[in-house]
């Protein structure tokens, strides 16, 4: 007797299963939740030419929300960095058509 039951291919569902990307559009919440992700992603991408390179791996996207854009340092040398270049980083975002909300620095942990 065995008990080996082999695995469904990854591409198909259950019946009556709807994908993510389906899932996703049909919340508005979620909808919401992946165009902050998508935003707060593209604020990174155009903030990184201005990072040293060393320093590109140590900072991440993120929340984006009605209160501000957060970056997290991987280290407190790379958040006070980053905090030293505000103004330079706030800078930038506004010439690339984001004028606001403020950019917070917050330390990545754990």
């Amino acid at each position: 007797m065995s008990f080996y039951k082999p695995r469904p291919s990854a591409g198909a569902l259950p019946p009556g299963t709807l994908g993510i990307a389906q899932a996703l559009g049909h919340s508005d919440p979620l909808t919401l939740l992946t165009r902050r992700v998508r935003e707060s992603q593209a604020r990174l991408v155009a903030l990184a030419p201005l990072l040293p390179p060393a320093m590109r791996p140590w900072v991440k996207a993120g929340p984006l929300d009605d209160e501000g854009f957060t970056l997290l340092a991987g280290n407190p040398a790379v958040a006070a960095k980053l905090r030293q270049m505000l103004p330079t980083l706030d800078a930038r975002l506004r010439q690339q058509g984001w004028p606001g909300p403020a950019l917070r620095i917050k330390l990545l942990v754990g």
